[in-house]
């Protein structure tokens, strides 16, 4: 099986804050919640910003530690976005603005951190997830632009591996997506949901991916139900992982045929195939899904721009390239865009902590290094 690429993390309750007001200028200071075992994972960037500390399962760094920052301005964007909304809180604009003094700032600051990307939800957090959401889908709103946002909290999550987490139960998630939802407001929105969960399902028995099919089902539904100008992308893998037939069979089985549920699906999530070897893959997939004409994919081109590395290396493989810029505008039949899902410049494990954004790591990727 040939997987993403990434750890899940937790990382208090602010995007990219530095902690204890230290750190290095080569490492956001957040700590992870565990000591990384390098492995295939499923990807969890920054995870979002809260309106207050979540309770989440896992322990993490005591949000009482870290400094109250006032919340900075968010700068306008460049039209590299067409329409996409970069949230004002992440790691990487946390360093920006920490490190004006460091030669590696000019490039990183242009190319990754002045570029819309996904805000991920990645905690079980029911209390205060209708908020945190709210916060990134107002933003956009106020802006007229389109936030993606990543739910990413299904049961046996990882397949029980390192990126384990998420609900303790489907009726917990049910409950979680419900109020995913209600943040969602009523503008345009692109909602990746759940990656991996339709790709990586070999260790569920038959019964378990009966009930996270209908889960997926039912979230779709829930997530279209609560704004109908969201757009609701379902997992799609790579085009080195499954067959575009076998992943079609999973995707129709989880509602991503269905138009009251779907909008198409997502492909490259944290990996790195090439653009124009996932448009024929993400093309294949829905051609063999069916459903309404006007399904459309969204391709992950964070970290894609040199094709995947050699033997199958995942860990922050040295000699890759940012892809292409984010947009809404592709050029090519059904795929509605290129998104940045994963965050360029958080580590895999191997050039930095997991999941923590590391310049020695972006920098590479702005060169190709």
């Amino acid at each position: 099986m040939a997987a993403a690429a990434s750890l899940v993390v937790v990382i208090g309750t602010v995007t990219g804050v530095l902690a204890d007001g230290g750190g290095t200028a080569d490492e956001a200071a957040p700590k992870e919640t565990r000591a990384p075992r390098l492995e295939p994972l499923p990807a969890v960037p920054t995870p979002s910003a809260s309106a207050s500390p979540s309770k989440s399962p896992k322990p993490s760094t005591s949000p009482s530690k870290k400094p109250r920052t006032k919340a900075p301005k968010e700068k306008a964007q460049s039209s590299v976005s067409n329409g996409l909304y970069l949230h004002g809180q992440s790691q990487v604009l946390d360093w920006v603005r920490a490190n004006r003094d460091d030669p590696r700032r000019p490039l990183i600051e242009a190319q990754i951190a002045d570029r819309p990307a996904a805000v991920w939800f990645a905690d079980y957090s029911p209390d205060t997830i209708t908020s945190r959401v709210r916060a990134v889908t107002s933003g956009a709103s106020a802006r007229g632009q389109v936030p993606t946002v990543v739910a990413y909290g299904i049961p046996d999550r990882d397949c029980g591996g390192h990126s384990q987490g998420g609900a303790p139960d489907l009726g917990a998630y049910d409950g979680w997506i419900e109020k995913f939802a209600a943040g969602l407001g009523s503008s345009e929105v692109i909602v990746i949901l759940e990656p991996d969960s339709l790709a990586q399902f070999e260790c569920l028995d038959a019964g378990q991916r009966s009930a996270r099919f209908a889960s997926l089902a039912r979230a779709g539904r829930t997530l279209k139900a609560a704004n109908p100008r969201a757009r609701v992308y379902y997992d799609a893998g790579h085009s080195g992982w499954n067959s575009a037939a076998k992943q079609a069979s999973a995707l129709r089985q989880a509602g991503a045929a269905s138009a009251a549920s779907s909008d198409g699906v997502f492909t490259n999530v944290s990996n790195f195939h090439r653009t124009d070897d996932e448009v024929g893959y993400a093309q294949s997939v829905l051609n063999a899904l069916g459903g309404p004409s006007g399904l459309g994919a969204v391709i992950d081109t964070s970290r894609n721009g040199n094709g995947p590395p050699p033997a199958g290396e995942w860990c922050d493989p040295a000699g890759r390239k940012l892809g292409r810029p984010p947009t809404l505008s592709t050029g090519r039949s059904r795929i509605d865009a290129y998104l940045w899902i994963k965050l360029p410049g958080e580590s895999d494990g191997c050039k930095g902590k997991p999941g923590m954004f590391t310049p020695s790591y972006a920098y590479d990727l702005v060169t190709g290094g």
